[in-house]
């Protein structure tokens, strides 16, 4: 019990000689990216713990397959983020995703640590614009935005996840980004550097 930490790639290894432990400690390392990840796709939380809960299964009966030279990170994400599109397409939803990122996250909000009720109320205010900003934009632009800025995955996980090849991912957000701007306005962005 005193020695170091395995990686993921121990893990795998283990995991793909039979050891449940091995994965399970697997599914704790990237369970709590998979879920927000599969939020993101597909839009409620239950749904969600659904897509992880089968997309982990998959993965598991999947680990022969799995390349051991690939980091398990972006595999099983894109795995997960499979099983949410199905089942936000099986089901038809079209929610919002700016409605769905004002709940992603930890519970302690976005503006966590705000002094002052003052500073509190505009950070509200800029949370709420940023969210209405991100609902003009198209569905596309909404996931790999909140993919890469709410959920903080890298770009090379966004692109696995969404199934976008890399550059996609790149021209896309750079897009997006642009368009989230223009709709917030000249004078949405404080105290950044000019």
């Amino acid at each position: 019990m005193g020695g170091r930490p395995l990686d993921d790639r121990e893990l795998v290894e283990r995991a793909r000689r039979g050891d449940a432990d091995a994965y399970e400690d697997l599914v704790r390392r990237h369970q709590s990216v998979a879920r927000r990840t599969a939020y993101v796709l597909c839009g409620s939380w239950a749904d969600a713990d659904d897509a992880c809960q089968e997309g982990f299964v998959k993965a598991w009966t999947a680990l022969p397959r799995f390349r051991e030279d690939a980091p398990f990170r972006p595999w099983v994400l894109q795995i997960v983020a499979n099983e949410a599109r199905n089942r936000r397409r099986s089901a038809g939803r079209r929610e919002r995703l700016a409605m769905r990122a004002a709940r992603v996250g930890s519970g302690a909000g976005w503006f966590a640590g705000t002094g002052s009720p003052e500073e509190a109320a505009l950070e509200a205010e800029q949370h709420r614009r940023l969210l209405a900003a991100l609902h003009t934009l198209g569905d596309r632009d909404q996931q790999v935005v909140a993919c890469r800025y709410l959920v903080g995955l890298s770009e090379t996980e966004t692109a696995t996840a969404l199934g976008w090849p890399a550059g996609t991912v790149k021209s896309r957000l750079s897009r997006a980004l642009r368009r989230l701007r223009t709709a917030l306005g000249p004078d949405a962005i404080t105290g950044g550097a000019a």
